[in-house]
């Protein structure tokens, strides 16, 4: 409060001056423009895709490549239902009367199976991650979607540019009204002050609508971006796993490039790229080492090279893939196959994937102690080449047991006979003399060696298989040089001809598959064996001791092993399906079904005119086509390819049989059985009966009647029948 004796300037001092007014439009303007300038800053920081995460990014091109693989499925399964639709379409004509040719079924039927085959293809491909080059279109792609929302104009593209903006606030009011409006609350997150590298706002509408969908994809072996369940492997712990193993040193960083995650089957992938020190190869011959570092079994971690030398795709399961038995796909779809071209199936790998192996300038065997099922993965190959026609089955049994014999009965075996070593060595000679044939035809063909579009020209491919080839190969073994020399040679030189051998054998030894010929049968399947040495002779030396061990499995499961792919170029571990004739019958099943796809084709045995076969008859007397006579790998005489004079006289054999029916007794004479056959006369029903085997005639008592007449007794004809077909 003020004294009486301070003057009155002190007591009220003057008010300070007031700065001059400006106005509200003015203000308005300049913070408009720093809204503007920030607005401005963090679209031109937007559009260049600076908050686009990298993760983000390589999940975008997966996604991508899925969407276009399963485009490519979806394609092939509309193929697939229009040539069922064909081939539906052309029974339906056949069974109202209208003509259609066997042929054009058989076609149109091969066409269903092979596109079929396509499908299954398509199906069991792995997607693999993308490259940097998909990367990067992705990251492009981004870009250019949200340049393409602000050329839109709409309220997502709200952050405006310079003089579109600048023209909304002076120049049309009632614009800026409506826009902020409808949009105050996206220009307030454009417009608020921005510096370089901070995070970008929330996704507007229209970014929304522009991303498509990700879409959920069930398939073997492929990640899943689709809301993942929490990852089964952090970062850290692949990165201790490899520092574990020595593949991650000091300070060495891992490039992740997919982060793991856990799929709803269980699996887990990652994509990274390793040290530039160290490579996929090396990381794989440590394979079973990284499997103990992460926790697993060895079967249960898979690595694949994802593009360059070092980039890897890591999958590892929570289970066994091999715990559980799975059924051969041909018992769902027995269709035809090109074997050829796109393999038959044999059984499975680590992740689930279906392993088709060709049949084509390759030979295999197949190795394992008793028991350790490699005849159930014989069968599988065996099984799934009999469903294209163009292959000519040789089986040479190991045993004297039924396991080979349904090849016979169906007819789907051309040569098939029981332990004969001498019919062995007469087979392998036959092969060896097809073998000058079969390139003497690619010499006036022109061609240097086999090709699929000339595969019947030259009268299909040989597949032999020789089951317990240690029966025929063991030292001391009858004609076992001899044998072997064939073998060598056949598998050194006739691979370009067509012929392809199978050698199965529970006597994986170097005594019994020699260098010599094991160097060149290149598809190999060792099972459970009892020692390193042994499974070194499967699948060459020093396999045992870079983890391929066949001797190792723990637990052994029948048709487990190593399986040298050569089609695929790996070797990893496969378990054949199972398929079981014994109990369920569905190895007999299966080929009833080829036999009708190898009638079609004319290529049953009996139908074709067999070069090896006749080979055969010529050197021993005796047939072994189909399995001899009674179909039981016991050669004898040739029923299968009857003179045109012999199927005359078992057509008068078997007319007899049902005239003598028709009388009903056992005996009858040449005149009334002519008479019941009709369009033969007595003297050529009793030549042909004569020739058959069935004698003369004979005196005969016909019910009835007074005295004996000459006539022919049932069992005669019967007997005359049987010889001729070999019954």
């Amino acid at each position: 409060m003020a004294t009486e004796t301070e003057p009155v300037e002190q007591q009220f001092p003057p008010m300070p001056t007031d700065p001059p007014t400006v106005p509200r439009a003015t203000r308005m303007k300049a913070a408009f423009a720093e809204q503007r300038s920030h607005a401005s800053a963090r679209t031109r920081d937007w559009l260049a895709g600076n908050d686009l995460d990298q993760v983000d990014i390589i999940q975008a091109a997966t996604l991508k490549k899925q969407r276009k693989h399963d485009e490519k499925v979806a394609h092939q399964q509309r193929i697939v239902a229009e040539a069922h639709g064909r081939l539906a379409h052309a029974k339906m004509q056949a069974e109202n009367g209208e003509t259609v040719s066997a042929s054009t079924l058989s076609s149109l039927g091969g066409r269903a199976a092979q596109e079929e085959a396509k499908l299954s293809a398509l199906q069991a491909t792995i997607v693999l991650p993308p490259t940097d080059r998909e990367i990067n279109a992705a990251r492009t792609g981004k870009k250019a979607g949200r340049a393409a929302i602000l050329a839109g104009g709409g309220l997502a593209a709200m952050p405006l540019l310079g003089a579109t903006i600048e023209q909304a606030a002076t120049g049309q009011p009632m614009l800026l009204a409506a826009l902020g409006t409808a949009a105050g609350y996206g220009w307030y997150l454009v417009s608020r002050p921005f510096d370089a590298g901070q995070p970008a706002p929330a996704p507007t509408m229209g970014e929304q609508l522009a991303e498509p969908l990700p879409v959920a994809v069930e398939q073997p072996g492929v990640r899943e971006f689709n809301a993942p369940p929490p990852p089964a492997l952090t970062v850290e712990e692949l990165d201790s796993a490899l520092r574990a193993i020595g593949e991650v040193r000091g300070e060495e960083q891992l490039q992740i490039l997919a982060v793991p995650q856990r799929g709803k089957d269980g699996n887990t992938t990652v994509v990274f790229d390793l040290p530039p020190r160290t490579t996929v190869a090396e990381l794989k011959k440590k394979l079973p080492k990284l499997a103990g570092a992460l926790g697993r079994d060895v079967s249960m971690v898979d690595v694949e090279k994802a593009g360059t030398e070092v980039r890897t795709s890591l999958w590892m399961t929570d289970k066994d893939p091999f715990a559980d038995t799975r059924p051969s796909p041909l018992l769902r779809k027995p269709a035809q196959l090109d074997a050829w071209k796109d393999g038959v199936p044999v059984g499975w790998n680590k992740r689930g994937i279906t392993i088709q192996l060709a049949i084509n300038n390759q030979s295999f065997v197949i190795a394992g102690t008793s028991r350790s099922g490699k005849g159930v993965g014989a069968s599988n190959l065996v099984v799934g080449a009999s469903f294209d026609p163009r292959i000519n089955l040789r089986i040479v049994a190991g045993k004297q047991n039924a396991e080979w014999n349904p090849y016979a009965k169906a007819g789907v075996a051309s040569t098939y006979f029981k332990p004969d070593p001498a019919r062995l060595l007469a087979l392998l000679k036959a092969l060896l003399a097809d073998k000058d044939r079969r390139e003497q035809a690619l010499n006036e063909l022109g061609k240097s060696k086999l090709v699929a579009p000339i595969i019947d020209k030259i009268g299909g491919l040989e597949l032999v298989v020789i089951d317990e080839v240690a029966t025929y190969t063991r030292p001391g073994k009858p004609l076992r040089e001899e044998i072997l020399e064939a073998l060598i040679e056949l598998s050194a030189v006739a691979l370009g001809a067509g012929i392809i051998l199978v050698l199965i054998t529970q006597y994986p030894e170097v005594d019994v598959i020699p260098q010599a010929l094991s160097a060149n049968l290149g598809a190999k399947w060792a099972m459970r064996v009892e020692n390193a040495t042994q499974s070194n002779a499967i699948l060459g030396a020093g396999q045992a001791g870079a983890g391929r061990d066949a001797s190792k499995f723990d637990p052994p499961r029948p048709g487990f092993g190593w399986l040298v792919n050569p089609f695929a170029g790996v070797t990893d571990l496969a378990r054949s399906f199972d398929l079981d004739e014994d109990e369920r019958g569905e190895i007999t099943m299966l080929l009833e079904k080829a036999a009708k796809i190898r009638e079609g084709a004319g290529r049953l045995a009996g139908q074709w005119e067999d070069p090896i076969e006749k080979h055969l008859l010529n050197t021993t007397g005796l047939s072994s086509a189909a399995g001899g006579p009674k179909r039981d790998g016991v050669p004898g005489r040739n029923v299968l390819n009857h003179t045109p004079e012999q199927r005359f006289q078992v057509k008068c054999c078997k007319e007899a049989l049902k005239a003598m029916n028709q009388l009903g007794r056992d005996v009858a004479q040449l005149d009334e059985m002519a008479s019941i056959i009709g369009a033969i006369t007595s003297d050529e029903l009793g030549k042909a009966l004569r020739a058959a085997g069935a004698g003369g005639t004979v005196k005969i008592v016909i019910p009835g009647r007074e005295g004996q007449v000459r006539g022919y007794q049932r069992a005669d004809i019967e007997d005359a029948l049987s010889l001729l077909l070999g019954t």
